[in-house]
């Protein structure tokens, strides 16, 4: 059996992209085969493929997060049967036809759940999950500022936030991403390209200020957003669309009690069970329509590099997906 696949040779711009074909080996005992439906599209794919996140070996597939059914499974597995609609996140070699995985790095879905959007979210939603239940206990009394609320992990976290009750301002960069942030629940938008987002927010918040902050874009943000943070107000940083953030002098928490969180979906999603049940929490908030997904664009594999591209760019306004 034979695998389309996407794989690099090297890290640089989209051209290092490569499309080939190569043969499935045989499973191990723990393993389960995944024919893969869709393929979701993450800024971590861009900082791996760019060299932003460096990779352990060369060449790679790249790709983090699929959808699909299994089709084979390894005599030692227990939790999944052939049949079985899956997703998965966090492992390095989705953008394949056919994936190998040990049957604890995979999520099982209900029948109700679209694998479309499976491949769309599950590492959004799961990462969304973990920011506003571990590295901030978001409640209803809080105050939230989202940077990049219009992106995929964005418009999840800003209807997660409305969920719980909390009050949320989301920065955006055009007037079409500000409609995109209000549907998904922010009672107020910055575009920070034209505008100040330290002084805006202060100026939401009566000068109080924030007390999270979710920033995923990093060095253009992450440092004023100290600026505009509550006493014990908190960053949560996880990720560097913009760039690696630069040093920061701790003294400029320590005034008002601040903290900085850092946030990595892996090691929220090391235990299998704690894993499967996280993802069942979000799909059920899917299913339940209190959170909707997003879905921008839908490319084939083959188009990885447009696709790329839009994402790099910060065109998209939601998710996008891959399909075989």
């Amino acid at each position: 059996m034979k695998s389309k696949m996407i794989k690099i040779y090297e890290q640089g711009p989209v051209n290092v992209l490569k499309i080939e074909e190569s043969e499935v080996n045989a499973l191990s005992q723990d393993e389960v085969l995944i024919e893969h439906s869709y393929v979701g599209l993450n800024f971590i794919d861009i900082n791996q493929r760019n060299g932003t996140y460096p990779l352990k070996t060369l060449p790679s597939i790249m790709g983090m997060e699929g959808s699909g059914i299994i089709v084979e499974t390894g005599p030692n597995v227990t939790k999944f049967k052939v049949g079985d609609k899956v997703t998965h996140c966090m492992n390095l070699g989705s953008y394949s036809q056919f994936m190998k995985l040990n049957q604890n790095r995979v999520i099982k879905l209900n029948q109700e759940v679209d694998l479309k959007i499976a491949a769309a979210s599950t590492l959004q939603g799961l990462t969304a999950q973990y920011l506003v239940n571990e590295s901030f206990k978001l409640e209803q009394h809080h105050t939230a500022l989202i940077h990049a609320a219009a992106g995929g992990v964005g418009q999840i976290l800003c209807q997660w936030a409305k969920n719980i009750g909390a009050k949320v301002i989301g920065t955006i960069s055009t007037k079409e991403k500000e409609d995109i942030a209000k549907q998904n629940g922010c009672d107020y938008t910055i575009n920070y390209l034209k505008e100040d987002f330290v002084k805006k927010t202060l100026e939401f918040t009566s000068n109080n200020g924030v007390d999270v902050i979710y920033d995923s874009v990093g060095k253009d943000t992450f440092l004023k957003g100290i600026s505009c943070l509550a006493p014990k107000g908190r960053i949560v940083s996880f990720g560097v669309s913009s760039g690696p953030i630069e040093p920061i002098n701790i003294n400029k928490l320590r005034s008002f009690s601040g903290s900085v969180v850092t946030g990595g979906l892996n090691t929220h999603i090391k235990d299998s069970d704690v894993m499967q049940k996280n993802a069942d929490i979000f799909f059920k908030m899917i299913t339940n329509k209190d959170i909707k997904i997003n879905i921008d664009k839908i490319y084939f594999i083959d188009d990885i590099q447009e696709a790329q591209s839009m994402l790099e760019k910060r065109l998209s306004k939601g998710s996008i997906v891959l399909k075989f």
